[in-house]
């Protein structure tokens, strides 16, 4: 008998679960598939980490990319181009196929892949779909979260009302950011910069206490849940902005964007605390 190589029973098992899949979730409504992808992939990760996977640095010592990370956005990917075979995606680890219908699927397969690495579960699978340039998006029509240690899928949308495992969240209602907390985070390198690490600590100033705790959709629907206050950070992929900021707009709050200190800083929450995050990011 041959020993197959680990590569090929990889894909073999992506390819498998992939098929398996597609055929039981061929009639879904986009909201539903959403849902089923990032659910998934998320919990093909978290089998994965269990089993022990290789991890490679990007970037920096805290910009990583393990197996998992391939393995789920490969599933996503090979999913929706079966059953949205006219529809883009886009994903944090290279996938790229092109749009014919206008609309595409912005994919963060592992958010938070440091977290996962070291053992933590504060991490998620995410996911956007828009129409027109994911950059710009004429439409951000939703955006769905998987966090498998807590078993927790968000789904929301600027037209879709918030829901987290199919209950309904509360509205936000506009709160000061003085009795909120602030989630963000700001790399080591940009607190080198006192521009921006006085623009930061301005916003910081406002809250009542604040959260680094390293990922951005996990923060975010935090955020549409009211379990976090408001979250900010500077050079935000659209895979890490995407997917939470569909679901905080969902679920009665803003995002937005604003240029301060040289950078594009994001911000999401209640519209009254925004307003005082993007008033203290430019005030001099």
């Amino acid at each position: 008998m041959t020993n197959q190589h680990p590569a090929a029973s990889l894909e073999d098992m992506i390819a498998a679960i992939t098929k398996t899949f597609v055929i039981a979730h061929d009639q879904d409504s986009d909201e539903h598939l959403a849902q089923a992808l990032v659910y998934n992939a998320g919990r093909l990760a978290w089998r994965m980490r269990e089993q022990g996977v290789d991890t490679r640095h990007k970037s920096s010592v805290s910009d990583v990319v393990t197996q998992a990370d391939h393995a789920a956005e490969e599933f996503i990917a090979g999913a929706l181009k079966q059953l949205r075979p006219e529809d883009g995606v886009v994903g944090e680890e290279g996938t790229d196929h092109p749009s014919t219908s206008g609309r595409t699927w912005v994919v963060d397969p592992v958010d938070g892949t440091y977290n996962f690495t070291v053992g933590s579960d504060y991490w998620c699978a995410a996911l956007a779909l828009t129409e027109g340039d994911p950059a710009t998006p004429e439409r951000l029509i939703l955006g769905a979260v998987h966090r498998p240690a807590m078993g927790y899928t968000w789904l929301g949308g600027p037209e879709i009302p918030t829901v987290r495992d199919g209950q309904g969240v509360a509205k936000l209602q506009d709160i000061d950011a003085g009795q909120l907390c602030l989630a963000t985070y700001l790399h080591p390198t940009s607190l080198a910069k006192p521009e921006r690490r006085e623009a930061w600590t301005r916003v910081v100033d406002e809250f009542a206490t604040l959260r680094m705790l390293g990922a951005a959709s996990v923060d975010l629907a935090s955020v549409a849940d009211g379990s976090m206050g408001v979250w900010m950070q500077h050079s935000v992929a659209d895979w890490d902005w995407l997917p939470g900021k569909a679901l905080v707009e969902g679920a009665g709050g803003v995002g937005v964007k604003v240029e301060a200190a040289g950078v594009t800083w994001c911000v999401a929450g209640n519209a009254r605390a925004v307003e005082q995050v993007t008033s203290a990011l430019v005030r001099m």
